[in-house]
């Protein structure tokens, strides 16, 4: 794969690629509905297949918070056409690496060293390239080890590509009212945090061992004198990654056993830490060969305050969901219904959070939960597909829910997508023996 030696940087540079993607995007409109004229019966297989492309190859040289986007989208396979799900999910994995030179002067700067005067052994062609960072494998003292590193001026570009991309979110998610500034505030202090290695080394630290208890789960460990605010050393794990895993694996008991240890895993910090790993795509998980889970990845840490918590885990309970006053209690402490809604809103938004949460919490409403069930996660791509053409939501106010939402909800969809993937069985209250 071609490696690259610089990155754009600048607002101008980063916003140029930006727009001639768009033009891209408008010219494979542009035919779409030229071909349309000619075959009615035309579907959109051929148009997604183009726009995610051409957005994908837009996005990967761009790096940073950008990338970090189609990472997150590819993990919404009940809402996202096949076609970007599959061309995003390379984002996870496959994209150009820095070249060797801005590697070893990314060390210069913040070791004042090159990697080969730190380590014993320092491979030069990194073994995986994400969204805002690359690793490569070293050894030092006969340890094997992997070196994190960050993509340079991705810290620095987070706010101007958000500043870029939030009048198409506005449009797309129909947001109105000024208090709408919080998501975006709330998603770009995460972004930052992702890019702060330091805190990610020690969140790491606190996350494994506050997890190191449950079984069948386990962790690297990290390196704070071979770390850096941009760089990240830790032990280097064995395993393939649970994508790759899941591609090939017919053995149920193993699904099982990974997908409990997934579950107890999100659920110990879900309930007891009130601080959760809320970046859970197949990137951040090994399978080794005995099916233990690793994971590897704590930069995206999101902290549950109680009043957030309380009463969104009040809704996982059927009872709840289904008794008016309760139900619509909660609506108001969560931020989903306001004080300034119309009757009509009221009724609109009541009625779709009682049909999602009635969905989304069944795996919560039994001793197990068989992830495989692939009527449940068709009923939510109905429901996704459904809402999607509401012409009724588009008139009403979408500026809705806490903030804390956007990182939560995030955090169980991808859960439910890995679980589903290995088409896992969990016990769902077995992290309680752990507490």
């Amino acid at each position: 794969m071609k490696t690259l030696d610089s990155i754009p940087t600048g607002k101008i540079k980063r916003a140029s690629k930006l727009v001639s993607t768009g033009v891209k995007v408008g010219g494979n409109y542009l035919k779409y509905y030229s071909g349309k004229l000619v075959n009615p019966d035309l579907n959109k297989d051929a148009l997604n297949e183009s726009n995610a492309e051409d957005i994908y190859d837009g996005l990967k040289n761009l790096k940073g918070s950008a990338l970090k986007v189609a990472q997150m989208l590819s993990m919404e396979k009940n809402i996202m056409p096949k076609a970007y799900v599959e061309k995003f999910s390379l984002a996870q994995f496959q994209v150009p690496p820095l070249s060797a030179s801005l590697v070893r002067k990314t060390f210069k700067k913040y070791f004042n060293q090159t990697p080969e005067d730190l380590f014993d052994t320092f491979d030069e062609n990194s073994v995986a390239a994400a969204s805002i960072g690359q690793v490569h494998k070293a050894t030092k003292n006969g340890k094997e080890l992997a070196v994190k590193i960050q993509y340079p001026g991705v810290a620095d570009s987070i706010s101007s590509d958000l500043a870029l991309v939030k009048p198409f979110a506005i449009k797309m998610f129909n947001l109105k009212g000024k208090d709408s500034e919080k998501y975006f505030k709330e998603i770009e202090g995460k972004l930052l945090e992702e890019t702060d290695y330091k805190l990610e080394v020690a969140q790491s630290k606190a996350a494994t061992e506050a997890c190191a208890m449950i079984p069948n789960l386990k962790f690297p460990k990290y390196y704070e004198a071979l770390s850096t605010d941009r760089i990240i050393t830790m032990d280097w794990m064995h395993g393939e990654h649970l994508s790759e895993f899941t591609k090939h694996n017919t053995n149920k008991e193993k699904a099982n056993k990974i997908g409990q240890a997934l579950w107890d895993f999100y659920m110990f910090q879900m309930h007891e830490l009130k601080s959760v790993h809320a970046d859970p795509h197949p990137g951040n998980f090994l399978v080794d060969k005995e099916a233990n889970l690793i994971a590897i990845d704590f930069g995206c840490i999101k902290n549950v305050p109680e009043a957030f918590y309380t009463p969104y885990f009040e809704l996982a309970k059927p009872e709840n969901i289904n008794n008016p006053d309760v139900f619509m209690e909660k609506m108001y402490e969560l931020e989903i219904l306001r004080k300034d809604d119309s009757p009509e809103e009221m009724k609109f938004f009541s009625e779709l959070f009682h049909e999602m949460l009635s969905l989304f919490t069944k795996p919560f409403h039994g001793e197990t939960f068989d992830f495989s069930d692939e009527e449940f996660f068709g009923k939510i791509a109905e429901l996704s597909d459904k809402y999607s053409k509401d012409t009724e939501l588009r008139k009403m106010n979408g500026n809705r829910g806490s903030k804390h939402f956007l990182y939560i909800n995030r955090t169980f969809f991808g859960l439910y997508n890995l679980l589903n993937d290995l088409g896992a069985q969990v016990n769902i209250d077995n992290y309680k023996r752990y507490i």
